[in-house]
Order: C-alpha cells, then structure tokens, then sequence
C-alpha cells in the first residue's frame, strides 16, 4: 500500500501592529520618502502589512502559527517527529530556527531544521517533508514559514520598502493511506542571484557588505510569471491532471499583477485565486501558508478538493506543491 502525506491542519499568525499604505507613507515623509496608497495599491494590490515588535523573532511568530495548526490537526506538539522551517529570516545564524521553535512548544526528539528558498520556501519544505513521510522516515510532520522581513527593508527605497511584512503560516502533515500531496516541482537557477537579495553577512562581529533588501523589480516581474506557469503545468503533469482540475491556486502573494498574470496563463479565473496580499504584503516563505489558513479558515478551502500551491523567491527559486486537501 502506498504511503502519502496529507495536510491535517493549517494556522497562521500576523503580528499586531498593522500599517495601511497610508500610516506607511506618513511614516516615510517623515524621512523625506514619498509614496501614497494608490501609488502602491495600483503597482501592487497591497493594501496593508503587518510589522513585528523589535523584541519578537521568527520564532515566535512561527510558535503562534505552529499552536493554532496542531490544534486545527487535533494533536499535541509531543506527537510530531518532523520540525521543518522555511524562512530568510531566522533568529541566529546558528542554531535554527526549528530548533529554537521546537524549544518553544515543548517537543524533544523531532527532527527539526531550516529551508532557505526565500519566497519558495514554504513549497521547497512541504516537498521535503513530503519525500520524508512517503518515504517513512516521519510520520507526523510540522511545516512552518516564518518572516521578519521588515528587518532587511531600506526605509529610503520607496520601490522595496512597501511591499514587505512579516508573519508565519503553518500546516501539519500526516502519514495517510489516502492521496494528499499529488505531486510537486521544484527548480532554482543561481545566475539570478542578483535581481532579489540581501548582499550582507557577519563577519568579525561586523557586518560586512549590504544588509538590505535589493530587488529588481521588472527582471523579477518578468521571470516569476514564465517559471510559474511552468512549475504549475509540470505539477499537473506529474499528477496526470490539467487546469481544470485546479479548485484554487494558492500562489505565494507578492504582487497582484504576477497573480493575475498567473492565473491567465493557466486559464483559471480570479475567483479561483486566494488573494491575500492586499491584507499582509509580502511575507515571503510565509505568504503561501498563511493565504491557505485564511482560505481553509474562511470556508472557501474544503476536504475534497485541488489546490495548487507555487512560489518564486530569491536564489533564484521556484516550485509548485499540488495538494488534494
């Protein structure tokens, strides 16, 4: 009998302080930045984004997501033997971040580790939490994106700055007899390296380079769209479905025109689209689990049907989950 993986519960948690497009602008004037809200809603569908307190870290966002799907999932942290977070952002440079989260709910004896995928993160850690229960090596796994993105952002750099947040999604994954995760796809191409990074690192107990976010907006407008349209027809393929199999795409929620772009060249309408970047920004490996929770919290995410989950991040990356949820 073949073993899968399926998607028990879902959780996600945003960070308190919320600052519309207009707070943002007002709080940029003040250093002499100037943007508006229909500036940054017409180039980018982002209405609002979520910014932690300076003493809270990856963790502990990903510990308020990680509580809310183990009890969606019915289970105790105790019962878990698989600890996976996907995050740029990660509280030290060692130990990880899942270790340090894995602390927090009171686990011992899981495994527990970080994915660095940038935005695709969360859909590079679900596949390899995937690969570890079909495979029996877990049974019962933890998969967490978890950022504190507003950390790297240049507040001088009008054309970054509004578009990030921070926040943490979660699922738990379960060993089944029944189709869950259908297929998946994943691919990086490091030439890209350039267009989306953080130039920086420690070093001496300096820092050594950049330690902001730089992007280049076109160039990663313009490759996102063609590899994502490619990892989600791969996906199908795999799974020997097409678009029309497709309930909801789920893409990682960076821009609405990407979104929409997506959903075009895949023949899907809108209203089959989760949209929540207009309430979060980009909260890079969170966004994909955190648009999941709202929708499976919202009831427009059932049992029963196919959701298509894709990102493209930094690196650069790129890949889609395809889940019967």
């Amino acid at each position: 009998m073949r073993r899968y993986s399926r998607i028990a519960g879902t959780g996600s948690y945003l960070p308190p302080r919320r600052l519309t497009n207009a707070d943002l602008a007002a709080e940029l004037a003040t250093q002499g930045v100037e943007t508006s809200d229909e500036w940054i809603v017409e180039r980018t569908g982002i209405r609002a984004r979520h910014f932690a307190a300076p003493d809270v870290g990856s963790s502990d966002l990903a510990l308020q997501a990680a509580q809310r799907a183990l009890e969606a999932a019915g289970l105790e942290a105790s019962q878990i033997d698989l600890i996976i977070v996907a995050t740029s952002t990660p509280d030290m440079v060692f130990p990880s971040t899942a270790c340090i989260l894995q602390h927090k709910l009171g686990n011992a004896g899981a495994a527990a580790f970080d994915v660095q995928a940038v935005c695709s993160g969360f859909v590079y850690a679900l596949t390899v939490a995937d690969a570890m229960i079909q495979s029996g090596a877990a049974t019962r796994a933890l998969v967490v994106g978890s950022e504190v993105f507003s950390r790297l952002l240049d507040f001088k750099d009008r054309t970054t700055c509004v578009l990030f947040g921070d926040g943490a999604g979660a699922v738990v994954l379960e060993a089944s007899d029944q189709p869950g995760i259908l297929a998946t796809d994943l691919h990086a191409d490091g030439k890209h390296v350039g267009i989306l990074c953080v130039p920086g690192h420690v070093s001496g107990g300096h820092i050594l380079g950049d330690p902001l976010l730089k992007m280049d907006g076109q160039a990663v407008f313009k490759l996102a769209v063609g590899v994502l349209e490619e990892a989600a027809r791969a996906t199908l393929a795999k799974a020997g479905k097409t678009e029309a199999d497709i309930d909801w795409l789920i893409p990682h929620q960076a821009n609405i025109r990407i979104m929409q772009s997506t959903a075009r060249k895949l023949k899907l309408s809108m209203d089959k689209v989760v949209v929540t970047v207009d309430q979060h920004g980009n909260t890079s490996a969170a966004s994909i689990p955190l648009a999941l929770d709202a929708a499976v919290r919202s009831g427009r995410v059932h049992r029963g049907q196919t959701l298509m989950l894709e990102g493209v991040g930094g690196g650069f990356t790129w890949g889609a989950v395809l889940v019967q949820y």
